[in-house]
C-alpha cells in the first residue's frame, strides 16, 4: 500500500517536534499536524516563558539582597523593575524559540500541516481547518496532544483575578496579594517569581505538607529556605472549595477530611496551579475503539505503542503528557525518538526512573530516580535494605565562594549492591548538577563506582562526589555487618 507519509505526527509540542527531527533523520517522509502554536505548552505557556520570568525575577532578589553583596565587598543602590519589561523578556523568548522550531522542520523537510489533526480509522488521519477537512494516509501515527490545566470543580476562572498558569505567564499585573493553590512544580516557581517582585503569598495545598511529591528531606530543607524567610502564608489540610473571581477574590477553604468550611479568604488574585489533565477528547480515537482510562490518559506499553485492553493497536503511538507517564518536556521528546526507533525496526523501551526533573526556585530543586519512601517500598518487595547519604552545600568551596551555601544533595542506593536508586538536590544549580547522576542510574551504576569519579576543583559538582564517596564508605560498613 502507498501512504502519503510514512509518519504522521499529531501535535507540534516538544515532544512531537522532537518525534519528527528524529523521523527524518531515520529516513521517513513526516508531517506534523498543529492547529495552534508551534511549540506546545512548554514554549507558548509553560517551560520557556516561565523560566524567563524566573531569571528576571531572580536577578531582581540577588540584586536587593544587600547582605549578600555585602559579603562580596560590594555596595548597590537602589534596584527597581519595570514588569512590562520582564514581562517582554519572556515573550521574546517564546517568538525565538517558536520561530527556531518552525525553521528546523522546515530545513528538514517535516510538512507542517496546520489544522485539528485526529485518527480518521486504520493509518488514517484528518485535518480540520476553517475552510473544510482533507484526509492523509500514513504508515505510523504518533498522538502528541499535550494537556491542560486542570481546574477543580467550585472554581471559577476569568483569565484576569483568577487564573491558570497560561496567563500568568503574560504577567499581565502584579497583585499585592495572591493566593497560589497548590505547592507543586507550578506553585512553587510562581511563589519565587511573586515575592522576588514584592507580592504577598498565601499557598493553599489539599494534603497534609507542602511539596508532598518531593523526597521528604528535600521537601524540608526547601521549606526552610524557599517558604519560611519570605512573604508566604501557607495553609496544608485545606481544599480550595469555592472559589469567586472579582475585587476582592473570594476563596472558602474547607478541610480536606471532612470538607467543612474552616475559612474565608478574601485576596487580590488567584493562581489554580492544581495540575494538568491530558488533551484527549476530539481526536478520533474512538474510530479505532481505543478508550482512555478514567483521568483521560492514553494507555501505552513502554515502546509507546498504544494499547486496547492488553493488545498494541498496530501503528498507533502515542507521547507526552498525553500519556501521564511523566508530565515532563524532555521525557516527551525522548519518548518520540522511542517511537521512531521502534518504527524503524530498532526495539527500544523508556527507562523512567533515569529521566531527571527540575523546579527552577531559587535555589533550584531536582531529582531523578526514586524517593527514599518509594526506594524503600521496592526494596520490602523485593527483598534489599535501602541506605542513603547526604553531603550539604555549606561544605563546598565553590558554593562558600559565591556565598549561596544553602542546599542538599541526597543520595539513596541499595544496601547490597550498591546500584544508585535516586538522587536529589536542593541547591545553586541543581538542575544543571542532576544530569551525572541521571546518566549514571541509566546505566545502573554503583556508588562504589561513582566514587572513584574525578570532579572538577572547585566545583559545585563536588558536592555530588563527596556524596557518593560517602554512600561508598556506609555500603561498605552494611556488607561488613552482613
Amino acid at each position: 500500500m502507498s501512504f502519503d507519509y510514512d509518519l504522521v505526527i499529531i501535535g507540534a509540542g516538544v515532544g512531537g517536534h522532537g518525534a519528527a527531527l528524529h523521523g527524518v533523520s531515520a529516513g521517513l517522509k513526516t508531517a506534523i499536524v498543529e492547529a495552534a502554536e508551534m511549540g506546545g505548552t512548554c514554549v507558548n505557556r509553560g517551560c520557556i516563558p516561565s523560566k524567563a520570568l524566573l531569571a528576571a525575577a531572580g536577578r531582581v532578589r540577588e540584586l536587593r539582597n544587600h547582605h549578600h553583596w555585602q559579603n562580596f565587598g560590594i555596595q548597590l543602590g537602589q534596584i527597581n523593575f519595570d514588569r512590562i519589561g520582564i514581562a517582554g523578556h519572556a515573550d521574546d523568548l517564546v517568538q525565538k524559540i517558536r520561530g527556531d522550531l518552525t525553521n528546523s522542520l522546515k530545513r528538514l523537510g517535516v510538512d507542517t500541516l496546520v489544522g485539528r489533526g485526529k485518527l480518521a480509522g486504520p493509518q488514517k488521519v484528518s485535518i480540520t481547518t476553517a475552510t473544510g477537512e482533507t484526509t492523509i494516509t500514513c504508515r505510523d501515527v504518533i498522538i502528541a496532544s499535550g494537556s491542560v490545566p486542570w481546574v477543580p470543580p467550585g472554581i471559577e476562572i476569568d483569565g484576569k483575578t483568577v487564573y491558570t498558569s497560561d496567563q500568568a505567564v503574560k504577567l499581565d499585573w502584579l497583585p499585592d496579594w495572591i493566593a497560589i493553590i497548590g505547592s507543586g512544580y507550578i506553585g512553587l516557581e510562581f511563589a519565587d517569581i511573586y515575592t522576588a517582585l514584592g507580592c504577598e503569598v498565601t499557598m493553599i495545598e489539599a494534603l497534609d505538607q507542602l511539596m508532598p511529591t518531593f523526597d521528604p528531606d528535600i521537601a524540608k530543607l526547601a521549606q526552610r529556605v524557599l517558604i519560611n524567610p519570605r512573604d508566604i502564608e501557607t495553609y496544608t489540610g485545606q481544599l480550595a472549595r469555592k472559589i469567586t473571581p472579582g475585587a476582592p477574590v473570594l476563596i472558602e477553604l474547607a478541610d480536606a477530611k471532612t470538607k467543612e468550611l474552616t475559612d474565608v479568604l478574601e485576596v487580590d488574585a488567584c493562581l489554580v496551579a492544581t495540575g494538568r489533565i491530558p488533551a484527549t477528547q476530539d481526536l478520533g480515537l474512538e474510530s479505532l475503539a481505543i478508550d482512555t482510562d478514567r483521568r483521560g490518559f492514553i494507555p501505552v506499553n513502554d515502546q509507546m505503542a498504544v494499547l486496547k485492553g492488553d493488545q498494541v493497536v498496530p501503528h498507533v503511538w502515542a507521547i507526552g503528557d498525553a500519556t501521564g507517564k511523566m508530565m515532563l518536556a524532555h521525557a516527551a521528546s525522548a519518548q518520540g525518538i522511542t517511537v521512531v526507533e521502534n518504527i524503524v525496526g530498532r526495539p527500544r523501551t523508556m527507562d523512567y526512573r533515569s529521566i531527571p526533573a527540575a523546579a527552577f526556585t531559587h535555589p533550584e530543586m531536582s531529582f531523578v530516580g526514586l524517593t527514599e519512601p518509594q526506594a524503600k517500598d521496592l526494596g520490602e518487595k523485593e527483598g534489599f535494605s535501602v541506605l542513603t547519604a547526604r553531603t550539604y552545600f555549606k561544605g563546598n568551596s565553590k558554593a562558600l565562594a559565591e556565598t549561596e551555601t544553602d542546599g542538599i544533595a541526597k543520595v539513596i542506593f541499595r544496601g547490597d549492591t550498591g546500584e544508585l536508586l535516586g538522587v536529589h538536590i536542593f541547591g545553586l544549580h541543581a538542575s544543571d548538577l542532576i544530569q551525572e547522576a541521571a546518566n549514571a542510574i541509566s546505566d545502573r551504576q554503583t556508588v562504589q563506582t561513582l566514587a572513584f569519579k574525578v570532579h572538577t576543583h572547585p566545583t559545585l559538582s563536588e558536592v555530588l562526589d563527596e556524596a557518593f564517596k560517602r554512600a561508598s564508605e556506609q555500603l561498605a560498613k552494611n556488607l561488613e555487618k552482613a
